[in-house]
């Protein structure tokens, strides 16, 4: 698998994290840098992302951390905490999401974020070579 490393910068918080192989990380990597407005559903940012994919995979309840696509929404979601849909201590997405990756480290952080921050989502430089193409 490439290494398809990706920085997300949401508000004053900037995280590392990395693309998965599915054909929807495909979709958003071939996509990079994507910029949209944060919207907040418990602890949770979501953003439309303009891309259609079909559900793979798709998973109600995802761990913290996760990255996924929701597809009624064709929005990209940063999960790290419980959602107004969560039961107990579980992350649970309004449906169901395509995971297409994980954010490194404390996803806690994107916390701080609130409704209306920009977010930037774009390939880790150091990722890509001269060619502009995962290493």
């Amino acid at each position: 698998m490439a290494d398809r490393a990706i920085r997300i910068t949401a508000g004053n918080v900037t995280a590392s994290a990395r693309l998965n192989d599915s054909r929807t990380a495909t979709a958003v990597w071939n996509a990079l840098p994507i910029q949209a407005r944060a919207q907040t559903w418990g602890d949770e940012i979501y953003f439309d992302i303009g891309i259609e994919a079909a559900p793979e995979a798709a998973r109600e309840v995802v761990e913290l951390g996760d990255l996924g696509y929701w597809p009624p929404g064709q929005a990209f979601c940063i999960f790290f905490g419980r959602t107004p849909a969560s039961r107990g201590d579980e992350i649970r997405p309004a449906s169901a999401v395509n995971v297409v990756g994980r954010v490194d480290g404390d996803a806690t952080a994107f916390k701080a974020v609130r409704a209306g921050a920009r977010v930037i989502i774009e390939r880790d430089r150091a990722s890509v070579n001269d060619r502009g193409t995962a290493r």
